[in-house]
């Protein structure tokens, strides 16, 4: 079978996707199997032209919206490029970003089309000031998943929490399957260590919805409380500059260290002791997962797909979003319990490895992947 993953960002750029997909390749590399990438590089701008439309909604009324507009352009040069660089067929196509899948399915409409929704770009936006609840961007993201079930042969998605957000959007929604983002246990190699102040690490993109303002109040709690700690920032984005300025103005920036863009931060989480994200939504935040197989303590909001990974009090410790008090003790409490935190990360590993490993995501979409292929050349199991 010959299998199109298509991507929106380039396979190096950070999040699940490139958590998974690229790793992959190996694992469908036999006679049975031939799989390529996908994706829009960033250099491709303004290049399409070509007039646009969907079937289940009129995008134009959206289109005095700067962020429409951007969409839609972007969604043309995703078709330009398509229709350049691909020049072999596909048994199947499997898009992971909206644009990916609408486009594939332009351009090769009698192709079985696999859509997976990663996250949700409408509550992210929401949640980092870009855009106006049910204002006019938010009703045309929430318009594309109609126009994704429309098309796609089949919607995934990559948590249970994330399936009931889509439930009211959809007109089918018992019709969404879940498959969590796998990870491959080979890239975290969780390192015997035993730091004489309590390392807190957290990785991702600089933006207000992750929550690093509840973080830093969190952390000069506990300063004020006499705890001594280093926290490490790995990631990076437009609210960095506020994010520096708060941790001066909050005193514990020189507990602090800004790192940046990392492009493989699995290389440098095991020599931590705390995985801590205070987000106010993740669909199903592998992050956590990553730290998880290397062997760190979880701290993180009882929000969105979190959950579904960290059983309280089990393998990491949950707090409601929005509560720099609630974080501060959940911190307290794997910070001067070296034993109890130990027993956390070793209980998460544990719980990662069973349940998001890249064998067993593969298994499933191998499974899918081929159940699709006969059902859409008539044959019957």
């Amino acid at each position: 079978m010959k299998l199109l993953q298509a991507l929106f960002f380039p396979p190096e750029q950070p999040g699940g996707v490139s958590s998974m997909v690229p790793y992959m390749q190996e694992r469908f590399t036999s006679p049975r199997w031939e799989m390529d990438l996908f994706s829009l590089p960033k250099r491709i701008r303004n290049k399409g032209v070509e007039e646009v439309w969907f079937e289940t909604f009129d995008w134009t009324q959206y289109g005095d919206s700067p962020i429409v507009q951007k969409y839609m352009q972007t969604y043309r040069d995703y078709l330009w490029w398509t229709k350049l660089r691909i020049q072999k067929s596909y048994d199947l196509i499997h898009a992971h970003h909206p644009i990916a899948g609408l486009a594939m399915k332009k351009v090769f409409p009698q192709v079985p089309l696999i859509q997976t929704i990663h996250s949700s770009y409408e509550r992210e936006l929401i949640l980092n000031g870009r855009i106006e609840p049910d204002g006019p961007e938010h009703r045309f993201l929430l318009s594309i998943y109609g126009e994704l079930e429309h098309h796609a042969d089949r919607l995934l998605t990559v948590s249970n929490s994330f399936r009931s957000y889509l439930t009211p959007l959809l007109r089918k929604p018992e019709a969404i399957g879940v498959i969590p983002n796998g990870f491959d246990e080979k890239r975290f190699k969780p390192i015997p260590h035993d730091n004489a102040i309590p390392q807190l690490v957290t990785v991702c993109r600089l933006v207000p919805a992750k929550g690093l303002d509840i973080l830093f109040k969190a952390c000069a709690e506990l300063k004020e409380r006499g705890h001594e700690y280093v926290l490490h920032i790995i990631g990076d984005g437009p609210i960095r500059p506020d994010l520096e300025e708060l941790a001066q103005r909050l005193g514990i920036y020189n507990e602090t260290i800004f790192y940046g863009y990392t492009l493989h931060p699995e290389e440098f989480m095991p020599f931590f002791d705390i995985f801590v994200l205070p987000s106010r939504a993740e669909a199903f935040g592998s992050v956590f997962a990553e730290a998880a197989l290397s062997c760190l303590a979880l701290v993180g909001t009882d929000v969105g797909g979190i959950p579904e990974q960290i059983e309280d009090g089990s393998n990491g410790l949950l707090v409601p979003a929005e509560d720099p008090l609630a974080l501060a003790e959940a911190l307290e409490k794997v910070m001067l319990d070296p034993a109890y935190r130990y027993e956390l990360a070793r209980s998460a590993c544990a719980k990662a490895k069973a349940e998001y490993s890249l064998g067993q995501s593969v298994n499933k979409l191998k499974k899918l992947y081929l159940q699709l292929d006969r059902r859409t050349s008539g044959i019957e199991d």
